[in-house]
């Protein structure tokens, strides 16, 4: 969250905040200020949002509203809870027991439904294996879609009229499905698609036109062939297709073994979330072309990425990054939400922060969108510092954060008439470009005005200078700092011009 540093300077005059100029968009599409949403008493690890709802799903059994501490103010919901995506009030009309943990929710196209799988075997007292899918308009469980399936699904995603799904299980039906599947959302039957994997699936998406169908997971065959961690596969048969950019997964020698979380289709792109295991195992995330297969850009944050959104042209990520080569190094602490640019994965404007709570402790593990908002998820309790457990939301309304509060500047005068004024440049959570105004005087008369980039990690000087200073008097300057929605000026600092 943006915020505002009081200095006083040597006048005695603290840092005040001015009023907002015209207001215009953030860098980064949305603001770094969490809106209020309802909290969970536990992980959340399934999320998507249909038909103006939040639909939540994860370990949790008890939700309740924002700013509620722990244990209070709690309201029952077994698993799967629905929120209001405007006001991220809990929906009490949609409340359904389940027995067991949720780990995937998915939306169809048309938000008409939404689509659970899990550890449950049972809904509302109906049987239930594991998927179970609900009438966004009603709430009511969906009769047809009751597949049989024998163990924990993790994943789900939808293609046309397909339902792909994968996790722990091995059969579907009673037929043999080695850990990916897939259902007709027409009438709930077993289609023939078998990726057969030899270890779990974790992600599952299909490319925006179904074309094809990636996996990610800790597998090490796909239909009896090579393929360690990720691969593409036909949308109606699972077989194996080619895919070079999977050679941006580094197969596990001793010591490192890297894994695909999240998979996240967008155009003519696909972008994956990898999390390893060992010093300096691949962490990262990188993108692919959907028609060549061809490797797009890798970025090599260390950190475990679990969580992928692409939401308005940025690609926003949920990981635990602690380094990130050509950006910031170890030392800078946890930045567990982070944006990337999805032509090139560089680090964007946006900087909002979680914690990382029990019993993953890696902190954001899920994310969604209703087209113009994130939705976040996962074991943290706090947001930008204040408590909040496990599900958050930023949308693209209001200023966003404020500039951090300039400090005096360093002031010269060896120039008859002239006043240079060096200052290091501020922080803002959600823009990087951010004005800066020389202002003179007790009237603030603008004398001077640059633009500057800064990031948490790179925060450089700038110098401005007043030409037009009356020689032989004492004079007070202070900065002003704008990022075009909020104006933060800082305290005064005298000089006698020469």
């Amino acid at each position: 969250m943006g915020r505002v540093v009081c200095l006083v300077a040597a006048a005695g005059l603290a840092l005040s905040v001015v009023p907002a100029q015209t207001a215009i968009s953030t860098g980064a599409s949305l603001t770094a200020i969490a809106n209020p949403a309802w909290q969970t008493d536990a992980s959340v690890l399934g999320l998507a949002v249909a038909k103006g709802k939040a639909y939540v799903g994860g370990r949790f059994t008890k939700v309740r509203p924002p700013g509620a501490a722990v244990g209070t103010n709690q309201t029952a919901r077994t698993y799967l809870a629905a929120f209001n995506q405007s006001t991220g009030a809990l929906d009490t009309a949609f409340n359904h027991t389940l027995n067991g943990v949720v780990w995937s929710i998915v939306a169809s196209p048309d938000g008409s439904r939404v689509y659970v799988g899990g550890d449950f075997t049972r809904v509302d007292g109906q049987v239930r294996n594991r998927i179970a899918a609900f009438d966004t308009a009603t709430g009511a469980l969906v009769a047809t879609i009751k597949p049989n399936v024998s163990y924990r699904v993790k994943t789900l995603a939808i293609g046309g009229t397909s339902l792909y799904f994968g996790g722990s299980f091995g059969l579907v039906n009673g037929v043999v499905r080695n850990r990916a599947a897939a259902i007709s959302t027409v009438n709930g039957g077993l289609l023939a698609w078998n990726p057969n994997a030899d270890a779990d699936v974790y992600a599952i998406d299909a490319a925006d036109d179904n074309s094809k169908v990636y996996l990610g997971g800790t597998f090490a065959k796909i239909g009896g062939v090579s393929r360690w961690a990720v691969a593409s596969v036909n949308n109606s048969t699972g077989a194996q297709l080619p895919f070079a950019a999977a050679s941006a997964v580094p197969l596990p020698p001793s010591g490192c073994t890297s894994r695909v979380k999240d998979i996240e289709t967008a155009g003519n792109r696909v972008y994956f979330a990898n999390a390893g295991d060992g010093t300096g195992c691949f962490d990262g995330t990188w993108a692919a072309d959907v028609a060549t297969g061809n490797l797009v850009w890798k970025n090599t944050c260390l950190g475990a990425t679990e969580a992928l959104t692409y939401v308005n042209g940025w690609l926003f990520k949920g990981s635990h990054a602690h380094s990130c080569p050509g950006a910031f190094p170890d030392g800078t602490g946890g930045h567990f939400l982070l944006l990337q640019n999805p032509a090139n994965g560089s680090l964007g404007p946006w900087f909002p922060n979680t914690n990382a709570g029990p019993p993953t402790v890696v902190g954001p593990l899920v994310s969604a969108t209703g087209g113009a908002d994130l939705w976040v998820g996962g074991d943290f309790t706090k947001v930008n510092g204040v408590g909040q457990q496990g599900l958050t939301r930023f949308t693209n309304l209001g200023a966003g954060a404020k500039p951090l509060g300039p400090v005096l500047p360093t002031l010269s005068s060896t120039t008859a008439g002239q006043v240079k004024a060096t200052v290091q440049t501020s922080l803002d959570n959600d823009d990087i470009r951010l004005t800066y105004r020389l202002l003179r005087g007790a009237s603030n008369t603008v004398v001077a005005s640059t633009t500057a980039n800064s990031t948490f990690w790179s925060r450089p000087n700038v110098t401005m200078t007043d030409t037009s200073a009356p020689s032989g008097t004492s004079q007070l300057y202070r900065i002003e700092v704008s990022d075009g929605n909020n104006a933060v000026r800082g305290g005064y600092a005298t000089i006698t011009v020469r």
